[in-house]
């Protein structure tokens, strides 16, 4: 026994350290594998724009969610990550857990934006600002930089979405301003401003454009232009009669048909059985 241990004590393989160095290699593989494996699922669900965590997402449930259904999607191509995922996977190590989820989306959201700075570089820009009211009833203010890049191609990027409690003029500015200060995007650059025609956005005295033009001359202000053609179809419909009406029809019909479900189930059989006609015809 002691003739045995000595001739492993003087084989270098079979030294401690050496075996210890071997297993954590091959640990640091199997993290990076199930570390991809994460990134690459939550990579596509963003990009998809699908939700990410399922009502149930115990093992006995049938339907776990889309990110960890997306996982297993994985582990059924690949053996190597089968091998590392979920239940095979260390309880400390899983790479799952919702706060993991949002770390990594954080992440890749933070690479996007250094992308569009590094895009945008040092020139002037423009920037794009709208405000909407999500499901939750949250408002959440939308910022979009306008620029022409270093290849003389102008260009758009949505660049931030900010939560607001207070829509004020004052409030938005200094949010906006806060988004472009932590980017390193100067106000003094900014060289356009294209909101809505509300009043806390165009106001010539305390609006947010007046705002931003006392600190950048530069910034001129131009009212949305979609949001414009909108308030131009409306106004030169209610001039003409047979188009008011026909819309005001179209939407009580609209009304009436969408609030019941054999009103919609109704309407769908008469689509179909009209184009079985068309088509016989």
């Amino acid at each position: 026994m002691c003739e045995r241990r000595a001739e492993n004590l003087m084989r270098p393989s079979q030294n401690i350290d050496t075996v210890m160095h071997a297993q954590s290699k091959e640990e640091k593989e199997k993290n990076r594998l199930r570390l991809r494996t994460s990134i690459m699922a939550v990579r596509w669900l963003a990009l998809q724009g699908c939700a990410f965590r399922g009502n149930d997402e115990s093992l006995s449930s049938s339907n776990r969610g889309n990110f960890l259904e997306l996982v297993k999607a994985f582990a059924k191509m690949s053996t190597k990550i089968d091998e590392v995922v979920l239940e095979n996977a260390p309880k400390n190590a899983q790479y799952i857990a919702p706060d993991i989820q949002k770390e990594i989306l954080h992440i890749i959201a933070n690479k996007v934006r250094q992308m569009i700075r590094e895009e945008t570089g040092d020139n002037c820009f423009c920037i794009l600002v709208d405000e909407a009211r999500d499901i939750s009833k949250r408002e959440q203010m939308a910022i979009i930089l306008r620029f022409v890049n270093n290849h003389g191609i102008l260009t758009e990027r949505f660049h931030a979405i900010k939560s607001v409690s207070d829509t004020t003029s004052l409030n938005l500015k200094k949010e906006i301003s806060d988004v472009l200060v932590y980017h390193d995007l100067q106000v003094k650059k900014i060289r356009g401003q294209r909101y809505d025609g509300a009043s806390n956005m165009r106001g010539a005295w305390n609006g947010l454009q007046a705002l931003f033009i006392r600190d950048c001359l530069y910034a001129y202000y131009v009212h949305c232009f979609a949001h414009r053609l909108q308030l131009t179809l409306v106004s030169a419909a209610k001039d003409v009669s047979v188009i008011w009406k026909f819309f005001s029809h179209l939407d009580n019909i609209v009304n009436i048909v969408t609030s019941s479900t054999k009103r919609i189930a109704f309407l769908s059989y008469i689509l179909h059985r009209e184009m079985k006609l068309s088509i016989c015809w």
